[in-house]
């Protein structure tokens, strides 16, 4: 189970995206994960508790400079090592992971692949319409 492991607002986004209903059928809120931990008798997350710093893989690809798709590429490869608690939980990437000559090697890769203009086109914020 997810309780104690994520925070109550992640944990209704992820029941959302696995579309899990609750009994009436609605939505998942912050609100209902709460009431559900609290009956169950199921610990609230605890940021201070001590955890391997991980982060997640959107913000791997901004840290990385390659896009979300390379990353969980990566990922299925066994380059990038990442966990998900659940399935359609976000995925948790440790940050010391991020620096080993593995993932290095395929960052390297990914960009080698890189059109070789890529940077010029990534600069360019012009919309450019046929026929206008």
């Amino acid at each position: 189970m997810l309780g104690g492991q994520l925070p109550d607002r992640e944990l209704a986004v992820t029941l959302n995206r696995m579309r899990c209903k609750p009994p009436d059928s609605k939505a998942w809120t912050t609100v209902r994960v709460r009431e559900l931990r609290e009956r169950l008798g199921i610990a609230a997350f605890d940021p201070a508790l001590p955890r391997a710093e991980t982060i997640s893989a959107d913000a791997t690809a901004t840290r990385l400079g390659i896009c979300i798709g390379s990353v969980h590429k990566l990922i299925r490869k066994g380059v990038l090592p990442a966990t998900q608690l659940m399935p359609s939980a976000p995925w948790q990437i440790p940050v010391a992971a991020l620096d080993t000559e593995a993932v290095k090697t395929g960052i390297r890769e990914i960009v080698g692949r890189r059109p070789k203009f890529y940077k010029r086109f990534q600069e360019d914020k012009t919309l450019r319409l046929p026929g206008f």
